[in-house]
């Protein structure tokens, strides 16, 4: 079960493709941010699905919304992904899985992300939210509708 419409998002400080780290609370305090969970960098659902943020990225900047990916691949992993990908966007590691669990997008017993999408309003409360593990072009879609109607 993901978070529900309207809570509040866990705060977090996470190391971050770039070589820094960021913070929901600080670097992005006071913006509408999109979030999504995916299970591992290189495999073709998560390809499929960073490639179809990447392509999509100018409708969010357009709106000022900052994407971010998190999975608990390490940084290392995820350079290499960007770079492959040509992603736009910044990468988070979240090894531990903390983040992870705290935003319900651990799959329960074997511990891999699940594929969760959070839009977040400037207050980062959620406004949107996206859970599928299969459609991973739905999580796009959902998001754009979503960003178009409540931020």
């Amino acid at each position: 079960m993901a978070l529900k419409i309207n809570s509040q998002a866990p705060d977090f400080t996470l190391p971050s493709t770039g070589g820094k780290s960021i913070s929901l609370g600080k670097e992005l305090a006071d913006k509408p941010v999109v979030i999504y969970f995916y299970p591992k960098d290189f495999t073709p659902g998560c390809t499929k699905e960073a490639c179809s943020f990447r392509d999509s990225y100018e409708h969010f900047r357009g709106l000022d919304i900052d994407i971010f990916g998190i999975s608990k691949d390490d940084v290392a992993s995820h350079e290499k992904f960007k770079e492959t990908h040509n992603l736009p966007f910044d990468l988070l590691a979240d090894v531990d899985g903390k983040v992870c669990k705290a935003y319900d997008a651990l799959v329960p017993l074997i511990g891999i992300p699940k594929r969760v999408t959070y839009l977040l309003d400037k207050e980062h409360k959620v406004v949107g939210v996206y859970s599928s593990m299969f459609d991973s072009l739905g999580h796009i879609k959902s998001m754009i509708a979503d960003s178009k109607e409540k931020i």
